[in-house]
């Protein structure tokens, strides 16, 4: 059996209790980074063998995870954090166990996008998500021109590095276009800047971004008062 399990996207507490049983149940553990992953499994005091499975290794683990599946190993995935295979690894293992008839599963449990999309404010029954924006200008500019005229919400994941140049591409194509950037969701210092796009990159053009970032995106969205913000989570 392999598993994906999703893991907490920052609060440890949203971990479920399905999840901590597979793994502890697991053989092995297969992670995205196991320094990044054994604080986490330290925490619930989990101590499994872990074997890294990254984007770049991915594909040539694959045919000894699925041996050592065959051979009966019960075999735990996790990203370093939210659902695998959303922008992480373990989209080729879970091709390989269809195509070798080896059972494999996927838990429920914390994402980055359903939050933002929930938390954001906008409309949520229709929407589309596009992963990590393209580091490329003119990539970036044509995924943004298409969400800015959609009739359905979109949602990406942003570098803090990146944001401000992207928000400046946003307010360019429409400067009265909904925007929210959802930032360190579930984490003690989540916000949530709402506005149009020519005052949320304003905001930001006064404060540098930190953390992990979820653009949304949805012109008919309500249009709140410039950057408003959340409370911190506790």
């Amino acid at each position: 059996m392999i598993t994906f399990v999703p893991t907490p996207i920052g609060n440890l507490s949203d971990i479920t209790l399905r999840a901590l049983d597979s793994l502890r149940e697991a053989d092995m553990i297969c992670c995205e980074d196991t320094r990044h992953s054994r604080p986490l499994l330290k925490h619930f005091e989990i101590d499994k063998t872990l074997i890294s499975l990254h984007d770049h290794n991915e594909a040539q683990r694959v045919d000894e995870l699925i041996d050592k599946a065959t051979n009966g190993a019960n075999i735990a995935v996790i990203s370093d954090a939210g659902m695998p295979m959303v922008s992480d690894p373990g989209y080729r293992l879970m091709q390989a166990a269809l195509k070798h008839g080896i059972a494999a599963t996927v838990l429920p449990g914390p994402s980055a996008v359903l939050t933002a999309l929930a938390g954001s404010g906008f409309p949520t029954h229709a929407f589309f998500f596009g992963g990590f924006l393209s580091v490329k200008k003119g990539k970036r500019r044509t995924a943004l021109e298409i969400a800015s005229q959609a009739d359905f919400t979109s949602l990406f994941f942003e570098s803090p590095h990146r944001i401000g140049s992207t928000l400046e591409i946003i307010a360019d194509i429409n400067p009265e276009l909904p925007v929210c950037v959802a930032r360190e969701l579930s984490k003690k210092f989540e916000t949530y800047h709402r506005g149009t796009a020519a005052e949320v990159h304003a905001y930001f053009q006064q404060r540098k971004a930190k953390g992990e970032i979820v653009l949304v995106i949805n012109k008919e969205a309500e249009v709140f008062p410039a950057a408003s913000v959340n409370p911190p989570a506790v």
